[in-house]
């Protein structure tokens, strides 16, 4: 089992990450690519997970040790393949993710692709109570007079779906629009078209 790679980030597409290692390059599927932007050209540390099939052995990568733990909690609900677990993941912080299930909140659960009231309900069954144990949480949201919505960041994405915006561009501006956690919806909205303006 691959754990972890570390090499140089040489290319980014929509879905993988290219890497160097000695002159071999892994090709690593990713719910983020771009989050490796500030790496490109550059060696870089990712977390794996080696998923081995019939016709294919592929590898999903992470930047953090949580997201390739809430990784490997997901597949193992019945219904959830790795593909379904990385969207998963390019759609959700792992504070929320594990809020979510811990409250039993199907309404956030089913935004997902893939992921409707049956497939919820099996995600809270399976997982509520186990995911919170071994989780590092390297980063713990700032305390703010404003209770953060879970879901502001899937309307601000059907937001600027509406406007023409790709996925792939999207996903580009989501990490830094998950640490902002003192915005409205319609500020994040004005935000993210400010980000992906000056791209």
């Amino acid at each position: 089992m691959i754990a972890y790679i570390k090499g140089i980030i040489e290319f980014i597409h929509d879905d993988t990450i290219i890497v160097d290692v000695n002159g071999m390059g892994y090709e690593i599927f990713c719910a983020n690519p771009y989050a490796f932007q500030d790496s490109l050209k550059e060696q870089a540390f990712i977390y794996t997970y080696q998923h081995v099939r019939e016709d294919a052995i592929m590898l999903f990568g992470f930047k953090t040790e949580d997201e390739k733990h809430l990784f490997t909690k997901l597949i193992s609900v019945s219904g959830i393949g790795p593909k379904s677990g990385i969207q998963i993941l390019g759609g959700a912080n792992v504070n929320d993710f594990v809020a979510a299930v811990e409250a039993e909140d199907e309404k956030f659960l089913t935004q997902f692709p893939g992921v409707g009231k049956k497939t919820a309900r099996q995600i809270i069954l399976d997982l509520k109570g186990k995911l919170d144990q071994n989780l590092v949480i390297e980063e713990k949201p700032a305390k703010s007079t404003k209770v953060y919505q879970p879901d502001q960041l899937h309307e601000v994405t059907e937001t600027l779906k509406a406007l023409g915006y790709r996925d792939s561009e999207i996903k580009t501006v989501l990490p830094t629009l998950r640490k902002e956690t003192d915005l409205t919806t319609d500020q994040l909205v004005k935000k993210a078209l400010a980000l992906l303006f000056n791209q």
